[in-house]
């Protein structure tokens, strides 16, 4: 089977774009899956990650990575079983030969000596050792492999001076997720979720930003104030 080519890969990014999940087939260079098994395309990333093509295998509910010399876009063909022959015909048996009839005129034979009794040896036991040898013929059974690790994610949460929160996430050396801000209240609420001790470290931190941000509302309602008034100065 050959590997994915650029141009095999292109269409696969405009049919995930468009919405649909291409198949495709493992080749024999793929780990942990049969060859010739399908799975569907899930995700593409970026070829410089090496195993960037997200395949969930036909039957199963994971979702694993792959590179493009593990999947292609051929169809294998089915495989044709030889018909086993036909078992050879046994040999006929010879037919035993008819004794001679004496001719007339020619003494019989006379009857054979009886031989004498031989003095009776007690033969030793032989002991033969068979071994048994392997059934030629058999197919080698191939070694599963094993499945590589799906890599795992780091998920990142920044306060700055003012208070303002952001979350990160990368992909091993990856970063999948920029700095995104968040709502101070969301971080509050996935830290309870998450452990009594990260809410603990996380609660001072948003308690301060309360706090930062309660003075900022109070400067500001008194420069509006004192805005107001020379305006109303200016008016009269």
């Amino acid at each position: 089977m050959s590997p994915l080519s650029s141009d095999e890969l292109r269409e696969i990014r405009e049919e995930l774009t468009a919405g649909t999940t291409p198949t495709v087939w493992f080749t024999g260079s793929a780990v942990g899956v049969q060859e010739g098994r399908s799975g569907k395309v899930i995700a593409l990333g970026e070829p410089a990650e090496g195993d960037f093509i997200q395949v969930r295998p036909a039957g199963s509910k994971d979702v694993l990575s792959f590179s493009v010399a593990e999947v292609t876009k051929v169809k294998p063909s089915r495989k044709r079983t030889t018909p086993p022959e036909p078992p050879a015909k046994p040999a006929a048996k010879p037919r035993a030969a008819a004794p001679a009839k004496p001719v007339a005129g020619q003494a019989k034979p006379s009857a054979p000596a009886k031989p004498r009794a031989a003095a009776a040896s007690t033969p030793a036991p032989a002991t033969a050792s068979a071994s048994a040898k392997p059934t030629g013929g058999a197919a080698a059974r191939r070694k599963p492999r094993q499945a590589k690790p799906i890599g795992g994610a780091t998920v990142t949460l920044t306060a700055d001076q003012e208070g303002q929160w952001s979350v990160e996430v990368s992909t091993g050396k990856k970063r999948v997720v920029r700095s995104t801000p968040v709502a101070a209240n969301a971080v509050a609420q996935a830290a309870k979720a998450l452990h009594a001790d990260v809410a603990a470290a996380v609660e001072p931190l948003i308690d301060a930003a309360r706090e930062q941000q309660r003075a900022r509302v109070e400067q500001l309602r008194e420069e509006l104030a004192a805005a107001q008034a020379a305006l109303d100065e200016l008016a009269n």
